[in-house]
């Protein structure tokens, strides 16, 4: 079943471990980051709620609202209400750090008007990856421990809608960053040497998603190992 000696799992160590240790060192690297630029203060002195604002304005979304939300790197975009909500940090922060930060949750807003398809397919996932990433896992694991492979498959099912919504989220971060990296470059908000910054904030903050993809693929890999590990007991 992908149990060794002293009943260690295998699959564990071998594939949910080195993911896992990934996500922790792609959690450090966005703070380290965040907290390194954001000392570093762009000269027109805009602050993160100006360059979102004003981002909007131009593509034509005034209808969307910008608000400040408590906590830290708590930032992003409801489609639902069609806000974007800044955390503490950025809202009035005047560093390119929280600009970078500013102008990726709006180009979520963009996405949305454009009705970029993988948004629209992420958020049709929403409801179903959050019962899938809550209880799958358990519902499979159940399955393998009492022999029940019905309740082992539909667990694994829901856990695979949970990690195709992770698997989808990679482009609609990725081109968000793209669009926000475009707009500073094309409006000339920022410098060039502000814009360099920028890059690598956003290119830390990406890495938190490829992270958390890589451990919600290696978990289900490891389930449907053990799932077959357990058919051929």
């Amino acid at each position: 079943m992908g149990y060794g000696f002293f009943g260690i799992d295998i699959y564990y160590i071998i594939l949910v471990l080195p993911a896992f240790l990934f996500a922790l060192y792609a959690q450090f690297k966005v703070k380290s980051t965040f907290n390194k630029y954001r000392k570093v203060i762009n000269m027109r002195g805009l602050t993160g709620a100006d360059i979102a604002r004003l981002i909007l304005d131009r593509n034509g979304l005034h209808n969307v609202a910008v608000q400040q939300t408590p906590g830290e790197l708590t930032d992003h975009y409801d489609p639902r209400t069609r806000v974007v909500r800044l955390s503490d940090a950025v809202y009035g922060s005047t560093s390119v750090a929280a600009l970078g930060v500013a102008a990726h949750e709006t180009g979520h807003a963009i996405q949305h008007k454009v009705e970029y398809a993988p948004l629209a397919f992420r958020s049709t996932l929403v409801p179903v990856a959050g019962i899938g990433s809550s209880i799958g896992p358990y519902m499979a694991i159940f399955g393998i421990m009492f022999g029940w492979e019905p309740l082992t498959n539909i667990g694994i099912l829901l856990f695979t809608l949970a990690v195709a919504f992770y698997l989808v989220t990679l482009p609609v971060e990725f081109n968000a960053s793209s669009r926000a990296v475009q707009v500073l470059e094309t409006t000339g908000v920022l410098t060039h040497e502000e814009i360099s910054p920028v890059r690598k904030v956003l290119g830390a903050a990406a890495m938190t998603y490829v992270a958390s993809a890589a451990v919600a693929m290696a978990s289900l890999l490891r389930l449907i190992l053990l799932a077959s590990g357990r058919r051929d007991d």
